[in-house]
């Protein structure tokens, strides 16, 4: 069980990195863009380390407070939240 939650993070915070890699080329084109309640929402499904790495790399969304905050926000209260279930239950 422990080997296929470390597997789920990997790859939901490859894909949180890819996400905004994608979006930020659409931007860049002028094409449809991946709403912004999605990228949160790989955030909030444990990819939130890998969405910021990709605002970072991408320089993606990094001037929006609601992401510079929100993001790493996300990411601590996910931590907390593992901390807890892990040595509390």
């Amino acid at each position: 069980m422990k080997i296929n939650f470390a597997i789920y993070l990997v790859v939901i915070n490859v894909v949180g990195f890819l996400i905004m890699g994608i979006d930020k080329l659409k931007a860049k084109k002028g094409m449809w863009r991946i709403p912004e309640n999605t990228l949160f929402l790989f955030a909030f499904l444990g990819g939130g380390i890998g969405t910021i790495a990709g605002m970072y790399t991408f320089r993606h969304k990094t001037k929006k407070m609601k992401f510079v905050i929100g993001m790493p926000s996300i990411v601590i209260l996910e931590i907390l939240f593992f901390i807890y279930f892990k040595f509390m239950i």
